[in-house]
């Protein structure tokens, strides 16, 4: 078995001693990591002999103390051997090493007291003290000089922990030499080599880097300027001026960043000439990885590196992130590799891939960036989604909302804080923009001329302004009375309540287009801020989308943010002191709160167990005449729990129900403007029939008709120009329909009670209600499940879909 030798140990042991060394100057972030993997709790200003009880257990703890100690009491002597020469070359005087070697040995003793038994550092410096006291008053000159380096030496090795090596050098150097020049540069070699394990990672041959690792650099120069001019006044003005420069010399660690900028220089004329952008592995961080001054050429480097190399480019970025001071040129990297590919952009596809190409870059992105970015990846991500449509209809369709967010993002960069960014953006929403708009005008021509029908119906989702344009229809009785009642003298609560389905968040949606200017509407979904289990996340939530909401009106208003430590504080209050601030900045303006899904609420309330949210409401009422509240919903108050009344009063409820047949039959026939008429009035007469108007039921039996329409386009080769949807066609996807709405459907029967399930079913099956069904009655038609008479359904939808559930369970 073969062993080591003791001469290849020793070398192991100084070479390790050496790394450690230059870990500890150039590497103190890769440093601080190797401490943590030697012990967890380990970190580079810890002194490793406190922890010597853990020594037989972790020889690699035990180590390191050794190369620790050794780094601490030899350095000191090497890094004066450096200054002596280059002192006595340029004064012209003489070193005294003997002062030096008397204050070295007394170092070596308090490093010696240090690592045994005397742990009581404060007696140590006591008695130290009161020996130099005896010795200046007793002794000679010689005599005072050896003292006082001997028990000065040994009283800051053990008072000051590896700090006290610092002085040593300092004042070892010092004693010997004139004081203005080597007590700043050696003051500060053997700081930061002693400290550089105990004291945040000390770097550096000086204490201003030291210094600079405990605080910052700014204060670290302010601190040696501050010290030299104190110091100049005390003892001499060559003292303070050369020990400030010395210091700031060290803070800035101008001996290592002047060959490193050298070097940058030698890089970059390398990379113009080499275009693999493997140059960026010999860039300066590499191999310092706290540089203080600023390096040139450095970001646009690697940005220029990523086109060829993009694993070496985001290598480095990484690194510079994660295991160096230069966080800002992994940035600056950063937007200019985001900016060139964002720029590069010419087609569709080239829009549509950017999310996949910027997938690297962190999240969230750095803060130059802002929003932007993230505006423009989800801008290519509706793209995306634009192209992955089965018809050219469906792809113009969704281009829509991807081109509403450029126009918004190249308004907002008109008050964006850095305008260079700002035009590089606007130039890059511009070509965008043109893109997108390019290509939508191809395909609606394209769409034009395809021989499948359009298909333009929504089934399910509530009605967007920005996407659904004018596929909504009719309410303008709801319109005008909810504008007549808002703009009144004493605007009662307005209750919103209708079946599901109804149409009812749509109609919230498109309101700020229906009311005159000065009522703003800011509509709230309740069912998201039920989420939250806290009285403060509730009315954080509340806050947010109110904001949200007021900047995507047609008229944007930007309101500003509740202040984030009352909210935290006491919520409530703070939202109404939020809200009259909004109040008294917008006068002439009426607020309408449109809390839709508001059963929610008593969620909230039974979450907290507290019913803090409705005392708010009800203190709004009262105190903030601008602000109108308008509640929606599938309930009305007399349906929830009692205290709901007593929080709601003067309550003014609009119901909304289903569509006018004139209206109804203006979606069927012309959902859009330019829709081709594809059906016969028999097909229109049965939609009409089964539905009884009710919109969702409309949209989803339209929709489903196109689908079948088209594929009989393509099974058959039909032309478009001679296809019509008739009655029988309506008949055939009547399964595909309740299929489709089955959750719809189910939703309404499970709402039922028994008695309500046992008259449908009575009635199903051909009997007439009874007096005693009155009750029953008047509730299913209040639900709009039966007419007036009570013995036919409104719905036949309905009415076929309870008969095959009954049949089912039967």
């Amino acid at each position: 078995m073969s062993q080591t030798s003791p001469t290849s140990g020793l070398w192991n042991y100084v070479a390790e001693c050496l790394r450690l060394l230059y870990w500890i100057y150039f590497k103190p972030f890769t440093f601080e990591r190797w401490l943590r993997d030697i012990h967890p709790e380990l970190k580079p200003r810890d002194n490793p002999f406190d922890k010597q009880a853990e020594f037989p257990s972790n020889p690699r703890l035990r180590r390191y103390a050794g190369q620790v100690w050794w780094l601490m009491a030899l350095v000191p002597i090497f890094a004066v051997l450096l200054v002596a020469p280059v002192y006595t070359l340029v004064s012209g005087e003489s070193f005294n090493w003997f002062i030096n070697l008397i204050f070295w040995l007394g170092w070596l003793i308090g490093r010696v007291l240090e690592r045994g038994i005397y742990k009581n550092r404060l007696v140590i410096l006591v008695v130290s003290n009161f020996s130099v006291f005896l010795v200046a008053r007793f002794l000679s000159d010689m005599a005072l000089s050896v003292a006082f380096g001997v028990t000065v030496g040994a009283a800051v090795g053990v008072a000051f922990d590896v700090a006290g090596v610092a002085v040593g050098v300092a004042l070892s150097v010092a004693t010997g030499v004139a004081l203005s020049v080597t007590i700043g540069v050696s003051f500060g070699v053997a700081l930061s080599v002693a400290t550089g394990v105990t004291v945040g990672v000390a770097v550096g041959v000086s204490f201003g880097v030291a210094l600079s690792l405990a605080i910052d650099v700014a204060t670290g120069v302010a601190f040696s300027v501050a010290f030299g001019v104190a110091t100049g006044v005390v003892l001499n003005v060559a003292f303070g001026v050369a020990f400030s420069v010395a210091f700031v010399f060290g803070v800035l660690r101008v001996y290592f960043w002047l060959p490193e900028l050298i070097w940058m220089f030698i890089i970059f004329f390398i990379s113009r000439w080499q275009s693999s952008g493997s140059y960026l592995q010999y860039l300066p961080p590499w191999f310092d990885e706290l540089i203080i001054l600023p390096l040139p050429f450095m970001d646009w480097m690697i940005a220029e590196a990523y086109a060829k190399n993009p694993v070496i480019a985001l290598k480095t970025i990484d690194y510079l992130i994660t295991s160096t001071n230069k966080q800002k040129v992994a940035t600056q990297a950063i937007i200019k590799i985001a900016i060139d590919i964002l720029n590069q952009c010419r087609r569709l596809g080239d829009i549509a891939d950017i999310s996949y190409q910027t997938t690297w870059i962190p999240s969230p992105p750095p803060p130059e960036l802002g929003t932007i970015l993230p505006q423009l990846l989800d801008i290519s991500q509706g793209v995306q989604a634009s192209q992955q449509a089965t018809t050219s209809y469906r792809q113009y369709e969704l281009l829509k909302p991807p081109i509403n967010a450029l126009q918004e993002l190249k308004n907002s960069l008109t008050f964006a804080k850095n305008a260079a960014l700002a035009t590089q953006f606007g130039s890059i929403a511009n070509r965008w923009l043109t893109i997108l708009e390019t290509a939508q005008r191809t395909l609606a021509e394209t769409a034009k001329q395809s021989q499948e029908i359009r298909q333009v119906y929504i089934a399910g989702n509530s009605l967007d302004p920005a996407t659904a344009t004018n596929r909504f229809k009719g309410r303008i009785d709801i319109f005008r009375e909810i504008e007549t009642l808002t703009l009144s003298d004493q605007p009662p609560v307005l209750l919103l309540y209708g079946g599901r389905r109804t149409g009812k968040t749509s109609a919230l949606k498109y309101l700020p287009d229906k009311v005159v200017p000065n009522i703003v509407p800011l509509l709230v979904d309740l069912q998201g801020a039920a989420s939250a289990t806290t009285l403060k996340g509730f009315a954080e939530n509340l806050s947010q989308q109110i904001i949200n909401t007021a900047r995507r009106l047609p008229r944007k208003i930007f309101l500003p943010n509740p202040d984030a430590d009352k909210l935290a504080e006491d919520p409530f209050p703070a939202l109404q002191t939020w809200l009259a601030e909004i109040e008294r900045s917008n006068s002439g303006k009426r607020f309408l709160l449109c809390l839709d899904e508001y059963e929610r609420l008593s969620e909230v309330v039974t979450a907290t167990n507290s019913r803090a949210p409705l005392n708010f409401i009800r203190n709004l009422l009262q105190h903030q005449k601008q602000w109108i509240l308008l509640f929606s919903g599938s309930h009305q108050l007399s349906e929830l729990e009692p205290y709901w009344t007593d929080y709601l009063i003067n309550t003014r409820a609009l119901r909304m129900s289903y569509l006018q047949e004139s209206e109804a039959r203006e979606l069927i026939t012309r959902p859009i403007e330019d829709f081709s008429n594809i059906y016969e009035s028999s097909a229109v007469d049965l939609i009409i029939h089964l539905t009884c108007c009710q919109p969702y039921l409309v949209q989803l039996m339209c929709y489903e008709l196109v689908e079948f329409l088209n594929k009989d386009i393509r099974a058959n080769r039909r032309q478009l120009e001679t296809i019509k949807a008739t009655a029988q066609d309506v008949q055939e996807i009547i399964p595909i329909v309740l299929e489709r709405g089955d959750q719809y459907f189910r939703e309404i029967w499970n709402n039922l009670t028994e008695n309500d399930r046992h008259l449908l079913q009575r009635i199903i099956q051909g009997e007439t209600p009874t007096p005693q069904d009155r009750g029953t009655v008047r509730r299913l038609t209040r639900k709009e499940i039966l007419t007036q008479e009570g013995n036919v359904f409104q719905v036949p939808l309905v009415q076929i879909f309870i008969e095959q559930l009954l049949e089912e369970e039967n």
